[in-house]
């Protein structure tokens, strides 16, 4: 009878270690096999400051797209405002950031869908720099050949009627949380 008591709380904690590692496991955006093989200990500013001296090396790395431009040879150069990653691999929202770098893919992408301010993660090879105008400046780009990118979805303002005031719960209440911190971080930072 104890031996059936012990197997009865046995199954229901090895679901929930079981559910739990594989719902973790899916939060993160890029392939285990990647995440494997880039450099963890390697930092934004270390590549930034040298590009050429970690050729070959593979980074995980994320930011805001400023710029998506296809090129004749069929490839897709988009220029990335970097973001340090959170727990998710996701770019924080901050404005905290090391640089911009390039990033090269060898296949078409749509600018309408990769265009300005959304957020991407990408894992890649370091090719080396690439030197572009910006401004009046020749800026020095770290240059990535993409392995994956993940494009985050975006978060939608909505504008609130001038009839019905939301403050201070409104529609915020049934939204979530999460939806509701995030319009209210874009509304203070636009």
């Amino acid at each position: 009878m104890r031996a059936s008591s012990q197997f009865r709380l046995t199954i229901p904690l090895f679901l929930f270690i079981l559910i739990s590692s594989l719902w973790f496991q899916g939060c993160a955006p890029i392939s285990k096999e990647l995440r494997a093989r880039a450099d963890q200990t390697l930092t934004f500013q270390q590549v930034f400051d040298n590009p050429e001296a970690y050729k070959g090396k593979m980074v995980i790395w994320g930011g805001e797209i400023i710029r998506t431009l296809n090129q004749k040879d069929k490839t897709t150069l988009i220029e990335v405002l970097q973001r340090p990653l959170g727990w998710r691999e996701e770019p924080k929202r901050t404005d905290d950031s090391g640089g911009r770098f390039l990033v090269l893919t060898e296949s078409f992408l749509d600018p309408h869908i990769y265009r300005r301010g959304r957020a991407i993660t990408v894992a890649g090879e370091i090719l080396g720099e690439k030197i572009r105008s910006l401004g009046e400046v020749e800026y020095r780009y770290p240059l990535l050949l993409s392995k994956q990118i993940h494009l985050w979805w975006e978060y939608y303002r909505r504008y609130p009627s001038p009839y019905f005031p939301e403050y201070p719960w409104g529609d915020y209440a049934s939204t979530g949380s999460m939806v509701a911190k995030e319009l209210i971080y874009r509304i203070r930072h636009e």
